[in-house]
């Protein structure tokens, strides 16, 4: 459980330098367990969702970090990963995301995830996560699984999640 929505979020202390470990699975990069377990807010439950992450408007762009914020954070973790690669290829990504109720800013929730394989340098962020995300919470908004089952799989291996919950692929 991270600390939920701030009004003022500040830089938070990232893994050491060299300390995280991508794996792969499936092709695609995951991060190290170790150092991105994943931290939910407590600001969003399953009794709350359509105040929260279902309602109308959006919910994400309301707690979401500033760049400002994220952008030295997404530097001090791409240290910690060890990644090299572009930072304008890489997404400083929530493993739970946002629209499942991940927490807005907790370092466990936080990793440099690099471009899927195949990716081109300097197209852009391009990672095949996100769609998965959008799946899963348009499934818990829809009463499909629960809040929890759907970050339990995304943790677990986003690449897996949809098979798990018997969503598709």
């Amino acid at each position: 459980m991270g600390a939920g929505p701030q009004k003022h979020y500040t830089v938070q202390q990232q893994p050491p330098a060299g300390s995280c470990h991508y794996r792969y699975e499936h092709g695609e990069p995951l991060e190290d367990r170790a150092c991105t377990p994943g931290a939910i807010s407590p600001a969003v439950t399953q009794a709350n969702l359509k105040s929260t992450i279902c309602r109308k408007g959006g919910y994400t762009s309301g707690v979401r970090p500033s760049a400002y914020v994220t952008g030295k954070e997404k530097r001090l973790n791409a240290a910690s990963y060890g990644y090299t690669g572009r930072m304008a290829d890489a997404e400083y990504d929530h493993l739970i995301s946002l629209q499942l109720g991940g927490d807005p800013n907790d370092p466990r929730n936080l990793w440099v995830e690099p471009a899927d394989p195949g990716h081109k340098k300097g197209a852009g962020v391009n990672n095949r996560k996100d769609p998965v995300e959008t799946k899963l919470h348009t499934a818990v908004c829809a009463g499909q699984i629960t809040l929890a089952a759907a970050q339990q799989a995304i943790v677990t291996d986003w690449n897996t999640a949809l098979t798990a919950l018997h969503l598709g692929s």
